[in-house]
């Protein structure tokens, strides 16, 4: 078959873990430098939404592995980018669409690999490798086309994420105003995506800014609540935006809201530990359940770090993962601040959650907002 309907010839590719254990598959989307890509590799069991996944700058750093077989089915398109580029070190997939069908695409999802610099290798055995990582953890790997010796070096000398800041390397430069929502919320820029973006403004004036920013400046800003969003890594490897939050709280006055890393985050700053689970929660199906009603949620997840629940003091849990018993949610009980673990924005997933934006919408009515226009 020839022209441009042909699927793309591709080579014969390796994917190496860091623990010896080897998969065979074909290279895809774009070459890597030496032929080899590293990273710390991960599953995610989303049966759809492969375009949010990939965008959600909390996967810097690590290579995502879709456990589901088929990716790629309905193409892309700009309006389900979840950031301005990938921020993933790569992709694994069993059998990657090349003739995608769906009103909406704009094209495959492998020229939208190539263009953004992500490699990727599909032929991979992904229901051995996700059993592997169940097993053995979330470790370092390194695949592509060069020799076995090359990916096997490269594979042991790969980083996890455990101590890194990859923060800095998603957070947005400069701030940012975005919604028309009547009140004004300050959002730390952890690697935000943009479903959080498109939430909040519905209620309020956002300015979202750098991870950065210290507490005086969020506070000069006279916001009603602050925000803390997603992001990647270790939320042990911030010592510095910890404390900068702390002192945010110690004000006592402004609601807090944090989703994920910023969930990590505002625990951290109450004084609570985290540490990093064995393979993560990533997916769309997470059962959760809500304390305060006995209601079980099914929620979308994407994190590899958690909060140590015998740590917690200055904080109640508010939430449990039903399958590990996991804490997907902490409410302060000293100030206005609360998070959780899932992602109630569901980009991609279920909307279960949505009702903490409103949640976070009546602290600060109770607080005294809205400071811009009427509600």
């Amino acid at each position: 078959m020839t022209g441009p309907s042909a699927p793309p010839r591709r080579g014969e590719a390796l994917l190496v873990l860091a623990d010896g254990a080897v998969f065979e598959g074909e290279a895809c989307g774009a070459v890597p430098e030496g032929g080899i890509a590293t990273g710390e590799v991960v599953f995610n069991t989303v049966l759809s939404g492969y375009q949010e996944v990939i965008t959600d700058p909390s996967y810097a750093g690590q290579v995502v592995a879709f456990t589901c077989p088929h990716i790629g089915n309905y193409g892309v398109n700009p309006t389900d980018d979840e950031a301005p580029r990938p921020h993933c070190r790569g992709v694994v997939v069993r059998d990657l669409s090349d003739r995608p069908s769906n009103w909406r695409s704009t094209g495959t999802l492998e020229a939208y690999l190539v263009r953004h610099g992500i490699p990727a290798i599909t032929g991979v055995d992904t229901r051995r490798l996700t059993r592997h990582l169940r097993d053995h953890g979330a470790v370092p790997c390194a695949f592509g086309t060069a020799p076995r010796t090359e990916l096997e070096a490269a594979a042991r000398a790969a980083a996890p994420t455990d101590g890194r800041d990859l923060v800095s390397g998603v957070t947005t430069p400069a701030p940012y105003t975005r919604g028309t929502g009547p009140y004004r919320v300050v959002a730390y820029d952890f690697g935000i995506k943009a479903a959080m973006v498109r939430q909040l403004g519905e209620l309020a004036t956002l300015t979202v800014v750098p991870a950065s920013t210290p507490a005086e400046e969020v506070l000069a800003l006279d916001p009603d609540g602050v925000f803390l969003s997603n992001g990647p890594g270790d939320p042990a490897a911030l010592p510095g935006v910890t404390a900068e939050l702390r002192r945010l709280l110690d004000d006592g006055t402004v609601p807090v809201f944090g989703i994920c890393l910023g969930h990590q985050l505002l625990a951290t700053a109450l004084g609570a530990t985290t540490y990093k689970l064995p393979f993560g929660h990533h997916g769309g199906n997470h059962p959760v359940r809500r304390l305060a009603t006995g209601t079980v949620e099914i929620t979308s997840q994407n994190h590899n770090y958690a909060v140590a629940a015998e740590s917690l003091s200055a904080a109640e849990v508010s939430h449990v993962n039903l399958n590990d018993g996991v804490v997907e949610g902490v409410r302060s009980t000293a100030v206005p601040a609360f998070s959780v673990q899932y992602h109630p924005e569901a980009g991609p997933g279920p909307h279960d959650a949505r009702y903490l934006f409103a949640e976070f919408r009546t602290l600060m009515e109770r607080t005294g907002g809205p400071r811009v226009g009427g509600a």
